[in-house]
């Protein structure tokens, strides 16, 4: 398990990398302009927010794989939390994303439907965890 939950945290790291091109790729600054300014704000922050999250995760994951691999109240609430985030994250690309416009290249699509594994990797093992 200390393997398995090591990976994952290391994984958090590549999804920060693909995080970093989401804003190019969707041409965030030029379609934010078109919101009040307010609302543009409200998306930056939300992204830094998220950004910051991803990256506890992963060092949480990475520095104390072992702990949250043994089975303990904390380590299995905090196993619980990350499938749970990442589980819903996987729902949502499947039921709520309409990427099809957005995926115009062959990386692109390769990407995003990578994410869904590495979003499914993240959902499995950290809730192994939490069960177990």
């Amino acid at each position: 398990m200390t393997t398995l939950l090591t990976i994952g945290g290391a994984l958090h790291f590549g999804i920060l990398i693909a995080s970093a091109l989401v804003p190019q790729v969707l041409d965030w600054r030029g379609e934010l302009r078109k919101l009040p300014r307010l609302f543009a704000q409200l998306v930056w922050v939300h992204g830094a927010f998220i950004v910051l999250t991803i990256a506890g995760f992963g060092v949480l994951a990475v520095v104390n794989a072992r702990e949250l691999g043994s089975g303990t109240t904390l380590a299995r609430s905090l196993c619980a939390m990350i499938a749970l985030f990442w589980g819903a994250r996987l729902a949502v690309q499947f039921t709520y994303f309409t990427p099809e416009g957005y995926l115009k290249n062959a990386l692109l699509w390769i990407g995003y439907h990578s994410l869904a594994l590495v979003f499914a990797y993240l959902t499995i093992v950290f809730g192994w965890s939490a069960m177990a």
